[in-house]
């Protein structure tokens, strides 16, 4: 046979690593653990041992993950021939300041009498004991402990994008009780670059990446990104007919200043210079002002208004913005959605960025400063609304 036979009995088949498995982000939130099963390890090809994908939610326990990764196992016998379900068990890499050491022990001291204070008495020296010597017991005491008294856990949430041990000695790994959240054992997993999948009878623990911080936000930063650029195209279109609205409205509020002040002209004609005088002018002008003041209060109960300048300026910008926004195309509904969208996928990501500890840039995916407007002042409106409710309530 040739060295160039490309037969496919000639090309030697990938072997799967068995040691290896994977934990992906998907677009649903969820987890996908593509992890391979290795309790039996019969073949030396290794043909029977298949990648198993499974989806999990952070907030289910790790219970629930071992019980999905044993209805996939076979079961194994025990010493006295019995056969029972595998146990798994999930550890993550413990780092240096969670590790118990045992106290440091002082060295014995075989001069320890040398160290006593002497003292005279009717002339004869007697050792009469170190004074100090409960201050001393218990700084000792104190480094004694060493470890042990607490500390602040931190976290750096890059995962499987931090830098390899220093020393390059293997890390230690802890294993973590069943009822652990799973988005709680990633966290702090992510302060390693990986975690194990022990499970019993196995030849090797199965080695799994943490997702850091960037992928378990992937598709909530890529969404947010594509809502920023719609909101984006939106809002130039928002805000031409916001401000040609808010013109309208001060030009109405100043065609009504001009009124007034036309009235009192009128006034102040017809009463000194005519020959009707104030004592006709008198009752038109009470008769005028009360008809207006009559017409303004039906007018704000039509419309449901609190008798207020602002209601009315408020309600006539509303107005002149529908009428704007049916010319220019612009769709409010569809507004309403990419902003309520916006601020949902942001409180997702503080959320995550709060569970790793990390600091999150979102200027970098909000894109423009008129989308962090937009969101930041539809949030403000509603902790206004919520405020005011809660009021309501407490009253």
């Amino acid at each position: 046979m040739s060295c160039h036979d490309t037969t496919p009995w000639a090309i030697p088949e990938p072997i799967l690593n068995v040691t290896l498995g994977k934990l992906l982000t998907t677009p649903s939130r969820l987890l996908k653990l593509i992890i391979p099963l290795t309790t039996l390890d019969k073949n030396s090809d290794r043909k029977d041992i298949e990648p198993l994908a499974l989806l999990v939610h952070p907030q289910q326990p790790l219970s629930y993950l071992e019980r999905l990764i044993q209805s996939e196992l076979p079961t194994i016998r025990t010493a006295r021939g019995e056969e029972k379900v595998p146990a798994v068990h999930f550890r993550a890499e413990d780092s240096p300041q969670d590790e118990i050491m045992p106290p440091k022990r002082q060295p014995e001291n075989e001069d320890e009498e040398t160290d006593l204070e002497e003292s005279k008495f009717d002339g004869k020296t007697e050792r009469t004991g170190k004074l100090n010597r409960k201050k001393e017991t218990t700084d000792v005491a104190k480094e004694e402990r060493g470890l042990g008294e607490g500390s602040v856990e931190s976290y750096s949430g890059l995962g499987r994008e931090g830098p390899d041990s220093k020393d390059g000695d293997d890390p230690t790994f802890v294993r973590w009780s069943p009822s652990t959240e799973i988005g709680d054992f990633i966290r702090d997993a992510a302060r390693g670059k990986e975690f194990t999948v022990e499970i019993e009878g196995a030849p090797e623990q199965i080695r799994i990446g943490v997702p850091s911080f960037n992928d378990r936000t992937h598709y909530l930063r890529q969404r947010l990104r594509k809502t920023s650029s719609k909101i984006m195209d939106m809002a130039r279109i928002k805000r031409e007919c916001d401000m040609a609205a808010h013109k309208g409205a001060q030009r109405v509020a100043m065609g009504g200043a001009g009124l007034l002040v036309g009235y009192w002209y009128v006034v102040y004609r017809l009463t000194f210079e005519t020959d009707l005088g104030w004592d006709t002018m008198e009752p038109v002008t009470y008769l005028v002002g009360l008809s207006t003041l009559i017409c303004g209060y039906l007018w704000f109960l039509y419309h449901n208004r609190e008798v207020s300048y602002r209601a009315a300026l408020n309600l006539t910008i509303s107005r002149r913005q529908t009428k704007l926004y049916q010319a220019k195309g612009f769709n409010l509904h569809q507004w309403e959605q990419l902003i309520e969208e916006g601020n949902t996928l942001r409180k997702e990501i503080k959320q995550v960025a709060a569970e790793y500890d990390v600091e999150w840039d979102e200027t970098a995916d909000e894109k423009h400063e008129v989308v962090r407007e937009a969101l930041k002042k539809e949030r403000d409106k509603k902790e206004k609304d919520k405020g005011k409710e809660d009021e309501k309530d407490g009253d």
